[in-house]
């Protein structure tokens, strides 16, 4: 005679069958309300940030301005370089606040990637033109070697042509006393 009371071997494992996913979901859900509450790092660190600029040598985008090249960083003041092109919206949103860093004394050099001469005319014409120089990069070999995924992004370079800091995206008018203070912090190091 058996006991039909007394628990069988199946028991448990029914019971961790039931429990387990209730227990991964309540372990995911914590993870998710943590990541929440956390507050973001918005700041992207880029690998590029330490390391000399690469060689280059581009030919001028423009006729009235000169190209440029890797050499033009490293005559011992900081500058800024600024990847942009005419058909990039937030290159134009960005203007005003590059028109205000070149009447502060910074001195800025573009890259203008896979632009057409007359569209870059034009919109330098629309917008000011801040640039002591301006490569033209076609292929966008020097902007991907610098770490730039898009347009604009600016770059402050020391003056033996180091990356110090990138800013990813368009300058905001928040954004330019903490460039003028990057580059100080560019010439105090030299």
């Amino acid at each position: 005679m058996s006991d039909s009371t007394a628990p069988s071997a199946t028991q448990p494992r029914a019971r961790l069958a039931l429990w387990l996913p209730l227990a991964i979901f309540a372990g995911l859900f914590a993870l998710f309300v943590h990541g929440l509450m956390r507050p973001g790092d918005h700041n992207v660190v880029s690998a590029f940030v330490g390391n000399p600029l690469p060689p280059f040598d581009l030919p001028p985008a423009t006729a009235d301005r000169p190209g440029l090249a890797m050499r033009a960083f490293q005559t011992g003041k900081p500058k800024l370089l600024n990847v942009f092109a005419s058909w990039c919206v937030p290159c134009a949103a960005e203007a005003p606040q590059l028109a205000t860093l070149a009447q502060a004394g910074v001195e800025i050099d573009g890259v203008a990637i896979h632009d057409r001469p007359d569209d870059l005319a034009q919109f330098l014409t629309r917008n000011g033109n801040p640039y002591a120089a301006i490569g033209r990069d076609d292929q966008r070999a020097v902007q991907l070697a610098i770490g730039s995924s898009g347009v604009p992004e600016t770059y402050v370079i020391d003056g033996h042509g180091v990356i110090r800091y990138q800013h990813i995206g368009d300058i905001r008018e928040s954004d330019v006393p903490m460039l003028l203070d990057k580059l100080k912090a560019a010439g105090a190091g030299q």
